[in-house]
């Protein structure tokens, strides 16, 4: 059947990120999926409580506390995955932040930060595992982009610049590690319902606009991005690479 392309049954899948959120919601769809999902992050009190309910409802799940931004940390935790659980098939670069100002007052320590946890981490993960990857000739990545990989915004230029390298990157990959059988891809989330968008969702105007600049007329949930994940994650996706799949309401393609 058609439908077997999107089980992921056999398949390791690490998700940065996955405590909550939209990590999270990505780790139990692959879950369902069939794959032994590998949550990460550097709270290792929410990663268990996540393990936890995905245990629960009866899929494979383990965690792997490590910080991403830590180069030396990614190659120690992606080294123990593939140790203790097993080849790392599918990549799924999720953890970043935000934080928002005016450009010409935006602190340096700031800006450092974030390319350090939406960029570095994509570049650190992704070369500690596709390097393993390589040599098996097959593979999944997907890094998690933005609406603002393609579009911008006042107030949070630091992250735009962050989101479009992700897209870029992308792109770089998916032509450096086609021979080896590996699709890279990406997601760009449109304003989705999360922790991180807490205060935006309180501010009535900003929620306002938000619905009104959306085609769909709302915000998204964080399970409407699990049918890309999948997807990409899946051998339905074996000629689709370099890739950015937005997943926005209909956001970019409006004016």
């Amino acid at each position: 059947m058609s439908l077997n392309l999107f089980k992921l049954d056999g398949r390791i899948a690490l998700v940065t990120g996955s405590g909550q959120g939209i990590g999270l919601a990505m780790a139990e769809g692959l879950a369902a999926a069939g794959a032994h999902v590998v949550l990460n992050g550097r709270d290792k009190t929410k990663l268990e409580a996540a393990q936890g309910a995905i245990a629960a409802a009866g899929h494979k799940v383990s965690i792997a506390p490590f910080d991403v931004t830590d180069q030396k940390a990614v190659e120690a935790g992606v080294a123990a995955i593939e140790a203790e659980i097993g080849p790392i098939g599918i990549l799924i670069n999720n953890a970043g932040t935000q934080k928002r100002g005016a450009f010409v007052d935006f602190p340096a320590e700031d800006w450092h930060f974030l390319v350090a946890t939406n960029l570095h981490s994509v570049f650190y993960v992704t070369q500690a595992v596709a390097k393993r990857m390589a040599p098996r000739n097959r593979g999944k990545i997907v890094s998690i982009g933005s609406v603002m990989s393609k579009l911008g915004r006042p107030t949070i230029v630091p992250y735009t610049a962050t989101k479009g390298a992700v897209a870029l990157m992308t792109q770089g990959l998916a032509a450096e590690l086609g021979k080896h059988n590996i699709q890279v891809n990406a997601i760009g989330p449109g304003y989705i319902v999360t922790e991180l968008n807490k205060a935006l969702i309180a501010d009535e105007t900003f929620s306002n606009w938000v619905k009104s600049r959306t085609p769909v007329g709302r915000w998204g949930e964080t399970r409407e991005l699990i049918g890309a994940a999948i997807f990409l994650s899946s051998e339905a996706s074996d000629y689709v690479s370099g890739h950015l799949l937005m997943v926005d309401g209909g956001l970019t393609s409006v004016v």
